[in-house]
């Protein structure tokens, strides 16, 4: 047997064998997606009680989900963007300007959480379909804070703020954080391939070092982040009835 038949073979049986595996899969459960979304900083840099808007910042995410059923999904999420807050930006209260504290950092964020459709129409992919999510995950951070321009006249070396700044600095800064998200959103389907979604998702966390201050600004209070995203999702496949009985006529 001649070497071309020999490699003919052998192409024949790696695509069956692919094929095999592919046909294993479902790809009517499974969803992709692309998301913009804005980072918002929510912590002792801010008087804002929603957070800091006027220094949010943007992003982007991935999702990959896996249908379980016509209520319940599994998301896997991938989100990149940038938290950012300044006590310069706010004229009250006073002090604000005058301490001058600022920080920035880079996150990526990665994280598994269950989607629960509220109309059950996972199944459905047509109208207007609210959900609910909840999950874990870890966010992966490099922290990089500014004192330089506090104003020592008004916070001296025997004021409280310059005490806790001391405290801080002797702190390592955090470079993964664990997260849970949970938030709600809104899905409307395109059509039986395409939809697009607003979702706002808080990240609850268990730190007061987000910002790189504490003991120096508010050390019983920890931060947080949320986001709100605007998104397309792509639904592989063909509509499945998800385990649903087929209907007789």
């Amino acid at each position: 047997m001649n070497s071309p038949v020999i490699k003919f073979m052998m192409v024949g049986v790696l695509s069956f064998q692919f094929y095999s595996l592919t046909a294993q899969i479902d790809l009517s459960k499974y969803e992709i997606g692309l998301q913009g979304a804005a980072f918002v900083y929510q912590g002792d840099l801010t008087p804002e009680r929603f957070g800091a808007f006027k220094t949010l910042k943007p992003g982007f995410g991935l999702l990959i989900s896996r249908i379980v059923s016509p209520v319940f999904s599994i998301q896997f999420n991938g989100m990149f963007g940038k938290l950012y807050a300044d006590d310069a930006k706010y004229a009250s209260p006073e002090y604000r300007q005058q301490r001058n504290f600022a920080f920035t950092t880079p996150v990526k964020e990665f994280s598994l959480k269950g989607v629960w459709n509220v109309l059950g129409k996972n199944n459905y992919r047509h109208g207007f379909s609210p959900y609910l999510f909840a999950g874990a995950g870890l966010s992966f951070l490099k922290i990089s804070k500014d004192y330089s321009k506090m104003n020592t006249n008004i916070f001296s070396a025997e004021s409280d703020v310059q005490a806790g700044l001391n405290e801080d600095n002797t702190r390592s800064l955090p470079r993964v954080l664990a997260v849970i998200p949970a938030g709600a959103g809104v899905r409307y389907s395109l059509s039986e391939k395409f939809s697009v979604f607003v979702e706002t998702g808080y990240r609850f966390m268990f730190t007061d070092y987000l910002d790189g201050f504490s003991k120096s600004v508010n050390p019983k209070q920890n931060d947080h982040y949320h986001t709100t995203s605007l998104g397309l999702i792509y639904s592989f496949g063909k509509k499945d009835k998800l385990g649903c009985p087929a209907m007789k006529y």
